[in-house]
């Protein structure tokens, strides 16, 4: 499983980064716009934050094909590292992919919500698809009966293509898609944190430190 944190939140970018095995940052123009802040220092900050060998996706504001291609490359050149451009599936957004992929830019297809349209991108060279889990929840689907559908779609055709979900409500979801078998998940930090949450696992290491301090005191291994 590949874990992405979907944010711009330079703090919280900065805490998963450290203490999680996070592969990278998602983006979008909601969620850069909720940062109200210039939008070429906040993306290089988390370029700098999670280093060159870690993904940065950043979706294009753009849509006609060959504006989508310019905005792809000027934020490759800007941004550098393992970078891909995110880009709403439609036709415009499938030329500019297959423009893209000859230019070895990669792209993540975004607001999948079936699997015609994630093969549809796959066939175009999409090097992610990104489907929105608890929005088709929302509208009585089964987002994560939709993300395994995708992931076998994509194995029938031996596609490369990865199955990057989104659009989390809980972490049920997120493991759901895994035992889906999905490729990589983007989430926001709470939802990372929940992930290693379990209150039986808090009374577990309550005991543990209980029954240490019983015998040994606030001595630690360091200490003998």
């Amino acid at each position: 499983m590949i874990y992405i944190l979907d944010t711009a939140d330079l703090a919280a970018i900065k805490h998963c980064n450290e203490f999680y095995p996070l592969a990278g940052v998602t983006t979008n123009p909601s969620i850069i716009a909720k940062a109200k802040t210039d939008f070429w220092k906040l993306v290089k900050d988390i370029r700098a934050i999670i280093g060159e060998d870690k993904m940065l996706h950043v979706q294009t504001t753009q849509t006609e094909a060959e504006k989508i291609v310019e905005e792809a490359k000027l934020l490759k050149k800007e941004l550098g590292g393992e970078f891909y451009v995110k880009i709403p599936i439609g036709e415009e957004g499938l030329k500019a992919t297959m423009m893209l992929k000859e230019l070895g830019i990669g792209v993540t297809m975004t607001a999948i919500f079936t699997p015609a349209q994630a093969l549809m991108s796959a066939m175009a060279g999409a090097s992610f698809v990104a489907p929105y889990v608890n929005r088709l929840d929302n509208i009585l689907g089964d987002g994560c009966e939709v993300v395994a559908e995708i992931v076998s779609q994509l194995e029938n055709y031996g596609s490369d293509c990865k199955v990057l979900a989104a659009s989390f409500k809980n972490a049920e979801q997120v493991h759901k898609c895994a035992s889906y078998g999905c490729h990589s998940v983007t989430v926001t930090d709470d939802i990372m944190k929940t992930l290693i949450s379990h209150p039986m696992t808090d009374a577990a290491i309550a005991g543990f430190e209980k029954d240490w301090k019983g015998v040994y005191g606030d001595k630690t291994i360091l200490d003998f």
